[in-house]
């Protein structure tokens, strides 16, 4: 499987990172090895001294496709579900700085804790689902999905011009503003609409 993920998909946190709102998905990978499933600790890794939280809405492909109509997107996923997209704000920096490639910021492993997954049918408008980041308690991230520049079907019929999708893959649908640093001994919970859906430590 793969995990596909969008940036900058909401317009404000394009502009808290001061960059561009884009025309078109900025897309970029993480490998298998970055997944935490059922609620497991994120270990802060060594390398870095600015891990910052990134709430996302994720969808799981179902089937096998490539160069999907935007009219036939829905076919291929039936779950949403919740993650973080945990990035090195410091490696990005040091990457961004020089030109270079900056996987090494987001693609570590652990970086893609993923919570439960809900059928697509549980909610009534698929571009008007809330969901919200709480940090010990107090919510630093909230977002919903009638503000994203690029819609779920518009995401998976762009990303399968050029990744054919498979069963079990991840597409990351990008975070909203409010974005922040973790620090050993955070408690994360994210919330799917107002279920819980993600709850784990950081050591």
């Amino acid at each position: 499987m793969k995990i596909i993920c969008i940036g900058r998909n909401y317009a404000e946190h394009a502009k808290e990172m001061n960059q561009p709102v884009p025309t078109e998905p900025v897309v970029f990978l993480k490998p298998e090895t970055a997944v935490i499933k059922d609620n497991q600790p994120f270990w802060y890794p060594e390398f870095s001294q600015d891990i910052h939280h990134e709430v996302e809405l994720i969808i799981r492909i179902t089937k096998l496709g490539r160069y999907i109509a935007p009219e036939f997107a829905s076919r291929y996923y039936d779950e949403i579900g919740i993650g973080i997209d945990f990035t090195a704000r410091d490696i990005q920096a040091q990457c961004k700085a020089k030109g270079l490639p900056w996987e090494k910021a987001k693609a570590f492993d652990g970086s893609a804790p993923v919570g439960t997954f809900f059928p697509k049918t549980k909610f009534a408008d698929l571009n008007a689902i809330g969901f919200h980041l709480d940090v010990n308690g107090k919510t630093v991230q909230r977002g919903n999905t009638k503000d994203l520049l690029f819609t779920f079907d518009q995401l998976v019929s762009h990303v399968s011009q050029y990744f054919t999708l498979k069963s079990g893959d991840y597409i990351f649908t990008g975070t909203p503003e409010g974005v922040g640093p973790v620090h050993r001994g955070d408690r994360l919970t994210a919330y799917l609409e107002n279920e819980k859906a993600l709850d784990f430590e950081v050591k």
